[in-house]
């Protein structure tokens, strides 16, 4: 006779409910339990049309289905035999066990919950009590309680170093087999032996002699030839931009990341490609998410919405500027482009702006993407129409919102998830070309 399995108990913290809204699903057969501190903390968060806005929401909803058949202060089946039980749990400072208020010496949201996860491991001492957060310093308070605490690992990305990089190198291949790409423009897979090739997968190959660049083409079953190519004047300086500008223009392509260091030139590139193809597809957005400093709302900034959040956009006019300026004022291409963005041909807008708009036959690009959850990311997605081509780029290591790492973040997740998919292609840019400065900074500082 097998022994039953001892069922955990996990408590949430609002931070993962924040991150995703249906995280409550997400334990299996294990129990959860909701401080009525996270209630509190979601009626905080409830109106706005950020995302955090939107799980909050949804959690509610989640919470108010789940509870009609009885009170919430009881275990509820949170679904069907496979999912175990929820319930919420008052926040009870007690002497029969440790109070995170007085050792933490402040009357805290956070210590609230605390001290739920410690009222449950005095009233089950046989179950696991798991806090579930994703603050790093409240996942070390609890620690210190010597509760055990853990982030939320449903989206998540295991081992990031080993991310996919869209290229590689191949070495010492035949130089007839080169030769042949020259001579054909392409060569069959199987001239290379490769192995667990990925659609749109690009390569340097080398041999003693000579090299070229190539990708694999997953209508035709072979590596065709890839040749530099400048497109507004904006000329590719090393073979990851080569292989990132084809992914850009290729019309088969219609969901691109693009993942690298600052100064890889991921967003100017994004933004001469949409340029190069602006006449083929009604609007070229431009957005990013706004982080604001000091987690700070941006209404404590002076001026109108368009003052608060042309700071944030900045960095999008610059690229954009770049571009304009390879030509003189009175070069028609020049004009072209400042037209475009008076008439909202381009149209650079945070994200949040965007919401709920249509991006059918759109060239969207979105930038700093890295600080996108994987269901803002999924949002993105969903909502294109017809004609739609979505470029996403970011740096997976330099996250600006509190909650999210190179693990979990919207941009690491989509690369994993999504990188067998034909409709997609990805490029991981490690050059910098900004400047020898910027390159200094990157490598020794």
């Amino acid at each position: 006779m097998t022994k039953s399995k001892i069922k955990k108990i996990f408590v949430l913290d609002t931070s993962v409910i924040l991150y995703s809204h249906d995280a409550i699903s997400s334990f299996e057969d294990n129990d959860v339990a909701i401080p009525i501190t996270v209630l509190e903390e979601l009626d905080n968060f409830k109106k706005g049309n950020d995302s955090k806005n939107f799980q909050a929401r949804e959690f509610i909803r989640i919470m108010d289905s789940l509870s009609e058949t009885g009170t919430l202060q009881k275990w509820q089946k949170i679904g069907g035999d496979q999912k175990g039980r929820f319930k919420v749990v008052m926040d009870t400072s007690s002497q029969d066990h440790i109070d995170a208020e007085k050792i933490y010496g402040a009357h805290k949201a956070d210590h609230k919950i605390l001290n739920v996860a410690l009222a449950l491991q005095k009233e089950f001492p046989k179950r696991p009590v798991i806090m579930v957060t994703k603050d790093i310093n409240l996942r070390l308070k609890a620690k210190a309680l010597n509760i055990i605490a853990e982030d939320f690992q449903t989206g998540k990305i295991q081992n990031v170093d080993s991310l996919y990089t869209g290229k590689a190198l191949l070495e010492d291949i035949d130089p007839a087999v080169i030769d042949k790409i020259y001579k054909n423009g392409f060569c069959e897979v199987d001239d290379l032996n490769l192995e667990d090739i990925r659609p749109h997968q690009y390569f340097i190959l080398k041999s003693n002699k000579s090299s070229v660049l190539g990708y694999f083409n997953p209508i035709y079953n072979r590596i065709e030839r890839i040749d530099k190519q400048p497109i507004h004047r904006i000329l590719p300086r090393n073979a990851e931009q080569v292989f990132a500008l084809h992914a850009l223009l290729n019309p088969e392509v219609k969901l691109v990341t693009l993942q690298g260091i600052a100064g890889t030139g991921k967003t100017l590139l994004a933004l001469a490609a949409a340029l190069e193809q602006r006449r083929e597809f009604k609007q070229v957005y431009l957005s990013r998410p706004i982080v604001p400093l000091s987690n700070k709302d941006i209404g404590f900034l002076p001026g109108d919405a368009k003052e608060k959040i042309d700071p944030y956009m900045e960095p999008l006019y610059d690229n954009l500027k770049f571009i304009r300026n390879q030509y003189s004022e009175h070069d028609k291409e020049y004009q072209n482009i400042k037209a475009a963005l008076e008439n909202e041909k381009i149209v650079i807008s945070p994200l949040a702006y965007i919401r709920g708009r249509s991006i059918s036959n759109v060239f969207f690009i979105v930038d700093e993407a890295q600080n996108l959850t994987p269901h803002e990311v999924k949002t993105i997605i969903t909502r294109a129409g017809e004609g739609t081509k979505i470029v996403f780029t970011g740096d997976i290591y330099q996250i600006d919102t509190p909650y999210l790492d190179s693990q979990s973040n919207g941009l690491s997740y989509l690369i994993d998830k999504i990188k067998s998919h034909p409709l997609y292609s990805h490029v991981q840019l490690e050059k910098g070309e900004r400047s020898e400065l910027a390159n200094l900074a990157n490598e020794m500082l």
